[in-house]
């Protein structure tokens, strides 16, 4: 399973249910990565999706406690146990993790890569991904050249985990 995310320099993701800032190169990466494959997200960050819908062209799974909770479109779970049945029906290299916050962190032991996008600046925010660099079981195994969005520095990071296990 992947993770894909961006982050800026203190690992930050988000400030009050919205994305610290938009890069449209990152945007068209995330939109390359995803289409035809599996998203998975929680309801919080489904919301902050255009017009609050489900992304075209892709799976997308909702993970939500709410019992009640339906959107059209979607593929709603309820708990890690009922997600993890629902993805076998897909190849573990298809299913990406989207978010939020608490998503990433019950996923993340789940997830073999992780696609982030490092914004080279430190954002308000109150929600944050684990710092993967910290973390002894991932290693960084790719990074891109500096790139630049007006006066913004950012790289495409590529981690994965040290002994691969297989969901």
């Amino acid at each position: 399973m992947n993770l894909i995310a961006a982050v800026d320099s203190n690992w930050a993701i988000g400030y009050k249910n919205s994305l610290l800032v938009r890069i449209p190169r990152d945007q068209q990466m995330f939109r390359e990565m995803t289409e035809g494959k599996v998203i998975v997200t929680g309801r919080k960050t489904l919301e902050t999706f255009p017009q609050k819908q489900p992304l075209k062209n892709r799976v997308n799974i909702i993970l939500s406690r709410d019992k009640n909770y339906a959107v059209k479109g979607a593929i709603v779970v309820h708990s890690i146990d009922e997600l993890m049945e629902e993805l076998k029906g897909y190849a573990a290299e298809d299913v990406y993790v989207v978010g939020g916050a608490s998503v990433y962190e019950q996923l993340l032991p789940y997830c073999n890569t992780a696609h982030i996008t490092k914004i080279d600046y430190a954002y308000q925010a109150d929600v944050f991904l684990p710092r993967l660099d910290e973390m002894p079981e991932w290693e960084l195994t790719a990074d891109s050249e500096e790139q630049t969005y007006f006066d913004l520095e950012y790289y495409f990071l590529k981690y994965e985990r040290k002994n691969n296990r297989k969901c």
